[in-house]
């Protein structure tokens, strides 16, 4: 089995509802996405997959979806604040989490057709959360 990695860093801030601790308030962090790929055969180049394609795909959504942005509920009651504000937000169904974000990501990347197998995301340098089906 061949597998390779490809590691993504962004900026984001977020807050989690119904949290009973400081995460319940605005914060950011210096996130870092850790993309593992898999598969058993090679391609005709001896590759998993080039990374700068997946550099060029995966980087370009997390650049344009989560970078310098606020990851928020859908139902957050700040969220008419930021908007008024023209602040960038992403908005989840779910609490936006290290694990659910690291989710996120890891369907972004399998709906792509890439061979995912699992995304870590570094929330800060001693803390991540992993996905993996």
């Amino acid at each position: 089995m061949f597998q390779v990695t490809r590691e993504i860093r962004f900026c984001y801030g977020h807050r989690l509802l119904q949290y009973d601790g400081k995460c319940r308030h605005l914060h950011g962090h210096n996130g870092r996405a850790i993309i593992t790929l898999q598969s058993e055969r090679l391609d005709a180049l001896g590759m998993v997959i080039d990374f700068s394609t997946i550099k060029r795909i995966v980087s370009a959504w997390i650049d344009a979806n989560l970078d310098h942005r606020m990851i928020l509920h859908k139902d957050d009651p700040v969220l008419p604040h930021l908007k008024l504000q023209d602040e960038p937000v992403f908005l989840m169904d779910v609490n936006p989490t290290a694990e659910n974000i690291a989710k996120l990501i890891y369907d972004f990347v399998a709906g792509q057709g890439f061979p995912v197998v699992e995304v870590k995301l570094w929330e800060t340098d001693d803390s991540f959360a992993v996905y993996r089906p």
